[in-house]
Order: structure tokens, then sequence, then C-alpha cells
């Protein structure tokens, strides 16, 4: 993949991450992939420590990737969840500022924030020299666009915050997996998703299915996999620094590594009218 700078930081990011680290080895390393999403509740609050030592152990240079990480989900005490120095946005800048200080990390940013939490983030960080966020970490897919195609564009031209994105198949709804309804292996079958299932049942779900149908032929005709097209879509829309993946197999990853060199406009606007979803930036409300 190309690389892309997050946000208007200097740091430069493959334009597709990796949220599953169990998977690095030498496939999205030779690809060039050097994004890897954990967060604190993975690997029972050890993901940083066994993917440091995953890459110590095949010999890969540690300033060639970057990691990233979440806090807030900890564990299950009351000291272990949240972000301790209160939950008001000075204080987590604040906080933040202090970890990069302490050489602890580089860059910090958001994750599922509103656009107003994120730029009440900036005027702080501004207010009293401190360090301001760079990216916001958001859902976006064919049927969750709002923020990442009118809020977040905004932020990036006026204090420039970049998109990580995730769940570019939307669960696997995507793939076409629940067509005919919802196999016994696949994740909506799943302990502790039934959400999921409801959704792929709903009224929604099976008129987004019928859609998604349209989707796989103009996949086929463009002559790539559903799972492509969706991810190069993400891709295309302003802002966005780097797609974070969440494949469960090596068969998987390099299907999606395989993304589409580029999204010609007409293929963009073939697709808008098939979703019929596409949303308005505030300036074509206003005309």
């Amino acid at each position: 993949p190309f690389y892309r700078n997050l946000g208007k930081s200097g740091l430069r990011v493959s334009c597709l991450g990796l949220g599953n680290f169990k998977l690095l080895n030498k496939i999205p390393y030779e690809n060039g992939v050097n994004l890897f999403d954990t967060a604190e509740v993975y690997a029972s609050g050890r993901a940083e420590i066994t993917l440091g030592n995953i890459i110590k152990k095949k010999g890969w240079r540690r300033s060639s990737f970057v990691i990233t990480t979440k806090i807030y989900w900890g564990g299950q005490a009351e000291t272990e969840r949240g972000l301790s120095r209160k939950h008001i946005i000075e204080e987590i800048v604040r906080a933040m500022t202090f970890v990069i200080n302490q050489g602890m990390a580089m860059y910090w940013g958001t994750s599922r924030w509103s656009a107003m939490e994120i730029m009440e983030a900036y005027s702080v960080a501004r207010q009293f020299n401190l360090i301001p966020p760079v990216c916001e970490q958001a859902e976006y897919h064919y049927f969750q666009r709002d923020k990442v195609e009118v809020q977040l564009p905004e932020l990036y031209h006026k204090i420039g915050v970049g998109a990580m994105t995730w769940s570019p198949l939307a669960c696997g709804l995507i793939t076409g997996k629940y067509s005919d309804g919802v196999p016994e292996c696949s994740r909506a079958a799943m302990k502790g998703y039934q959400w999921l299932k409801e959704r792929v049942n709903s009224e929604e779900g099976r008129r987004q299915l019928a859609k998604i149908k349209e989707l796989h032929l103009l996949a086929d005709r463009l002559g790539c996999t559903a799972a492509q097209l969706a991810i190069a879509w993400c891709l295309r829309s302003e802002g966005v620094s780097s797609v974070l993946l969440g494949v469960s197999n090596t068969d998987q990853l390099l299907e999606n590594l395989g993304i589409l060199s580029q999204m010609t406009p007409q293929t963009v606007t073939e697709m808008d009218a098939l979703l019929g979803n596409k949303p308005h930036s505030k300036k074509e409300s206003r005309a």
C-alpha cells in the first residue's frame, strides 16, 4: 500500500492498517503495512508487549512500525477502567501531553469522539500550550458515512485531524456472508453478538443486503471482490489516513491487501446512486 500522513502530522502510515496483531508475519511486512492497532483490553492487556516481542523475534526494526493502542476498557476494577485523571477533556489533554513528554508515545488521538469534543480538545491544547490530538478513529463503511464524510473533513482542514477508520466491511455484512441468513460459524452467531444478528435480520438489514448484492455485481464488473471494492471506497474519502482491517486469517489478509488502485469518479457516482445515502455537507445544505 502507499503511505499517507496521519492527519496533518508528520507521521507516515500505510493506507491499510491491521487490527489483528496475531497476523503479523511476512505478508503484511512485505506488502508495506506499517500500522498495527491494539488496545489495552486486547490479549489481557499484553497486546503491545506481544507485538513488540514478535517484531524483535523476526529481526525487524521497531522504528519501521507504527503501533497504536486505545485506553479506557481496561480491567474489571474501578481503577482499571476509564481515563483515570477524571473524564474531563482538559484532564485528558493534559494526561496525553504528559505521556508524550515522558517519551511513552509520539502522538495521541481519539476514538469515537464527537466533532465537538475533538474541537474542544484542540482548543484546550492551544489555550494551555498542550499537545492536541492528530486523528480520530471512527467506524466507516457504506452504511455509516456522516461523521467521516461531513464532520471529519471539516476538522481536517481546520485543525489537521485525520481519520483512521475501522469496520470497512460492516462486521462482515458487505462480504455477502449473511445474504442467505446467519451461518453457524459467523460472528453474528457467536455469543455476545446478538445485536449483529438482530441487525442482519431487521428490515433495514434486509434493505442493506439487497444493495450489497448490487455492489457485488459491480465488483465483478470491475474485476475485484466485494471486500476490495469496499476498502477502496473507504480510502477515496478525503482525510482518511488509514483503514484498519479486521481480518481473521491469511486468506482474508491477502484479499484485502489487493485493493483497487483507484476509484474513478464514475464508479463513485454509480455507487452513491446505488446506496442512496450520500450525506450532504453544511455548504450543500445551505445551498
